[in-house]
């Protein structure tokens, strides 16, 4: 973030924007230390659904693949059995395939275009989003296999839909200097 970006400035003002009772809601680009979010989380190694409460801790960076924040899980809701890895208090990567700038938005989508004449798939489309976790998922378990040790690939521990930014996006470990 720039030197002179104020959180709290931004939090006052969506108090004001909400205060204004409009029907159009706040466009975000991008989600600030404090933030807490909701997501129904769809499990990759097993059909389970959760619901969580996330608590973002900060922005890590993004890129022309999306963001990634540092985030706390408050509290977790299931009907049957939760998203495996997922844990009250536990700290986790989460990746929303959506650029934070929005030239580096253009730029891809301008590339997409061209070379796909589509869109990016992973940002709309949850089932490739879903489907680039599990390739992740099968990286991991060959580089067990190759390595020794799964631990050399993240472990992607599920996908949801943010519908504030407009994206998918996916809840991974937590690696400390990533």
């Amino acid at each position: 973030m720039a030197r002179d970006y104020s959180a709290s400035l931004c939090n006052r003002l969506a108090e004001q924007f909400a205060a204004l009772g409009l029907h159009r809601p706040m466009r975000v680009g991008h989600y600030d230390g404090g933030t807490e979010l909701e997501y129904e989380v769809r499990g990759l190694a097993e059909q389970s659904q959760s619901r969580v409460r996330l608590k973002v801790e900060r922005f890590v960076g993004g890129g022309f693949a999306g963001q990634v924040y540092q985030v706390r899980l408050l509290n977790i809701e299931s009907q049957t059995e939760s998203v495996q890895g997922l844990h009250v208090g536990g700290l986790y990567a989460m990746k929303i395939l959506i650029p934070p700038s929005a030239f580096s938005r253009l730029f891809r989508d301008a590339l997409y275009a061209v070379g796909f004449q589509g869109p990016f798939q992973l940002q709309v489309n949850p089932a490739a989003a879903r489907a680039g976790a599990l390739w992740q998922r099968f990286i991991q378990r060959a580089a067990a296999i190759r390595f020794g040790d799964d631990k050399t690939v993240v472990a992607i521990h599920g996908t949801f839909i943010d519908r504030t930014l407009g994206s998918c996006g996916e809840l991974s470990e937590w690696v400390d200097g990533r």
